[in-house]
């Protein structure tokens, strides 16, 4: 396991919630598949909202909107998709 491999999830992690769970399960099982290392970081909302805080998802290879929709900044959530959709970043939203 040479590659490796940075997923920014965009929202809040929240412990008690079956999905966020469930994404760093799948992640890593898929990663773990593909004999790639992972390093998988969950981006807090709020600081999204900065322009030279959204300008650091260009350090990742791609970025996940957390499923569940516990996010504690609309407009941050927002700007992070919208960094995704206009850099052609890869990007999944669930």
């Amino acid at each position: 396991m040479d590659q490796k491999l940075k997923i920014g999830i965009i929202g809040e992690f929240h412990p008690d919630r079956p999905s966020h769970n469930a994404t760093n399960q799948a992640l890593n099982h898929a990663a773990e598949a593909l004999s790639i290392n992972l390093d998988i970081a969950w981006l807090l909302t709020q600081p999204l909202e900065n322009d030279s805080k959204i300008m650091n998802l260009v350090n990742f290879d791609a970025l996940w909107c957390a499923p569940g929709g516990l996010y504690k900044s609309k407009s941050g959530t927002i700007r992070a998709i919208q960094f995704a959709r206009e850099k052609g970043w890869p990007f999944i939203g669930t």
